[in-house]
């Protein structure tokens, strides 16, 4: 899910900082003030640690518990045992503490779920050897996703390197470092014990640089058990993470007068709208432009706002893509790459020199080279200057832009009515067994309470829940939300397995006061189905919602869409209910819509998680041809 390259900054620790203080807000009630060289009693308790016990692991620790992080989510080993020492320490007072995970990648997307939904540093670790290489995938999503992670692989003692070592994965050996080159932003081996203070906080302040993402160090053996040469952080680390965001005021200007003469108005709303949407809803209605938003951003719009059209891209809607006619003399894309996925592969119709592009990230910028104006920025101060702009509020009454359009009044509760449509709306309601997917993902938010978060797997998942899956109670005008992670998340653009199943423990982690609802199907529940049991271990309310039709279902119908051989794409038929039993899971059998309305889910959230075996109806197809279109195997 190749994220908007600020998708999460200003809840991220970059702008989470003030100008003029060091508070660092962890979520939405709860703000830590950062301590400094004068916080004697934060920094007696680090020092209260016996001088032998304290090595570079409690250093690195205690660098994490400064800024704020909650958890480190990993698997041990032997090499990386000196960092479980000192977790263990650590969570003996209260402070960061280990989230054992299953499998490496999952520990990897666990960290990405947290990230994105406490506005802070996700922390992964991993053991020399094969711990390290089985991160790569999760740290890659991360990448594509740009969510800040530390990455923490270790090494075996510098000593041993050359010599054949147990798991040895330096430049001898396997050379993990070489391995997570691509994947990361920042990369490094920490050969000395005097190395490690600056380049664990370059690694911090690299992953919250735009556009962010991972920054990995491996660190030999030797190295992060040695006595650390300092007893608590030294930097000045707040200030160095404040990254105050300027705004382009030239290109700000222009684009307010472009705005208030501009004659029909689409804008794209992607992920990166997150913190500024609800400035942008305001200027929207303001001069009256149509919305459609990207799959990332489908959470952060109403589907019910009387402006939006629907979802532009993969699994999307025609009303989104219809909007842009010929008549369009303005199209503003905001916060997004304009990926595939996000621009209906590069649709041309889109991608023109009607296109103004507005972003925090040069990274996101570069993607739209045709459009006419591009304005650099923190966005949600860009929209709250255009919001404020007085000239523009009279331009747009002075042209009457709602003439002829119902007035809406943001303060009364909105009809729930859509201006979009979908595909076979009538099986949005169809009550048979199999379930149509159609059916379930309508049927989820009347189930599920309004604050849900929603995260969907690799495969039909994906486009069944893009296209049909529909939250209620979100912004139509006016409103703010400070939630950091939003309501909805997939991973499109690197589309791994499993993503989902990890990244929705820690999205709870990050806010366990609501209920999480992982969409997954069979085929990502087989590869990293054992990570559900850190949510049991954990007592969090994710419900793992199986879409079970055995089989690899986007795979099958790719082939049938695009002329394919039949081959691959089978699974042996899974009895999920058994297998939640055997863990001590609770779980429910869903055969029909009437099972899941029988439901009481506040009754459900407070054992832990649940598991719903849903039987789908495996002849059903989903939205994805878009897909196939950029694959040149549509028929």
């Amino acid at each position: 899910m190749a994220a908007s390259g600020d998708d999460i900054s200003s809840a991220s620790l970059i702008n989470i900082v003030t100008e003029k203080s060091d508070a660092l807000e962890i979520d939405d009630s709860n703000v830590i003030e950062l301590p400094t060289a004068n916080d004697s009693q934060f920094f007696a308790a680090q020092k209260s640690t016996p001088a032998e016990t304290y090595e570079v692991g409690d250093l690195l620790v205690s660098y994490l518990d400064y800024i704020g992080v909650d958890y480190v989510f990993g698997i041990p080993g032997g090499a990386i045992e000196p960092l479980y020492n000192a977790l263990s320490r650590s969570a003996e007072k209260g402070g960061p503490r280990a989230i054992v995970a299953r499998h490496e990648t999952g520990a990897a997307f666990m960290a990405d779920g947290y990230a994105r939904n406490s506005g802070n540093l996700g922390v992964c670790c991993a053991t020399a050897g094969p711990g390290a290489t089985n991160l790569i995938t999760g740290v890659a999503s991360a990448y594509d996703n740009h969510s800040p992670l530390l990455v923490i692989t270790a090494q075996t003692a510098l000593e041993n390197f050359g010599r054949n070592a147990a798991q040895e994965s330096g430049d001898t050996g396997i050379n993990t470092v070489a391995m997570f080159e691509p994947c990361t932003h920042y990369n490094t081996l920490v050969s000395h014990v005097n190395q490690f203070e600056q380049k664990l906080a370059s690694a911090i302040m690299t992953a919250f640089r735009s556009p962010m993402g991972p920054a990995h160090l491996s660190i030999p053996l030797d190295v992060l058990r040695a006595v650390s040469p300092v007893k608590y952080p030294t930097n000045d680390l707040a200030n160095l993470l404040w990254n105050p965001s300027p705004i382009d005021i030239d290109s700000l200007e222009i684009f307010s007068k472009q705005l208030a003469t501009a004659k029909k108005i689409v804008f794209i709303i992607g992920e990166g709208c997150l913190h500024g949407i609800g400035s942008i809803l305001n200027v929207a209605m303001s001069v009256h432009a149509k919305i459609v938003t990207t799959p990332h951003a489908k959470g952060l719009v109403s589907p019910y706002h009387p402006l939006f059209r629907g979802v532009l891209g993969f699994a999307g809607h025609d009303s989104a893509t219809e909007v842009f006619d010929d008549e369009v003399d303005t199209i503003v894309a905001i916060g997004t790459t304009l990926s595939e996925t996000a621009s209906n592969t590069w649709d041309q119709k889109v991608l023109n020199q009607r296109l103004i592009h507005i972003d925090s990230s040069e990274h996101n910028l570069m993607h739209s080279p045709m459009a006419r104006l591009h304005v650099r920025g923190d966005i949600a101060k860009i929209f709250e200057k255009v919001e404020n702009n007085l000239d523009i509020q009279k331009i747009a009454t002075s042209n009457n832009r709602h003439a002829n359009k119902s007035n809406v009044d943001i303060n009364k509760k909105p009809e729930l009515k859509r201006f979009f449509k979908v595909i076979d709306e009538s099986k949005c309601h169809d009550n048979s067994s199999p379930i149509k997917p159609q059916s379930l993902m309508t049927a989820l938010p009347k189930i599920f309470p309004p604050e849900t978060k929603y995260l969907c797997d690799s495969g039909n998942s994906m486009a069944w829940s893009i296209h049909y899956l529909h939250p209620y109670d979100r912004r139509l005008a006016g409103s703010r939300d400070d939630d950091h992670g939003g309501l909805f998340w997939t991973c499109l653009e690197f589309g791994s397995m499993g993503w989902a199943i990890g990244s929705s423990i820690g999205t709870s982690l990050a806010n366990n006061k609501h209920p999480v609802v992982c969409l997954t199907g069979d085929g990502s529940m087989l590869m990293y189905g054992g990570d559900v049991t850190v949510a049991l271990q954990e007592k969090l309310p994710v419900f793992f919602i199986i879409l079970n039709d055995s089989e690899y279902g986007m795979v099958k119908q790719g082939q049938n869409l695009g002329g394919g051989e039949h081959i691959g794409y089978e699974l042996p038929k899974i009895d999920f209910v058994q297998y939640a039993e055997s863990m001590g899971i609770s779980t429910r059998l869903i055969n029909s819509i009437e099972d899941l309305k029988n439901l009481n889910v506040k009754e459900l959230m407070t054992n832990g998680p649940v598991i719903f075996d849903v039987r789908i109806d495996k002849e059903e197809v989903p939205p994805i041809n878009s897909r196939l279109k950029a694959l040149g195997t549509l028929k």
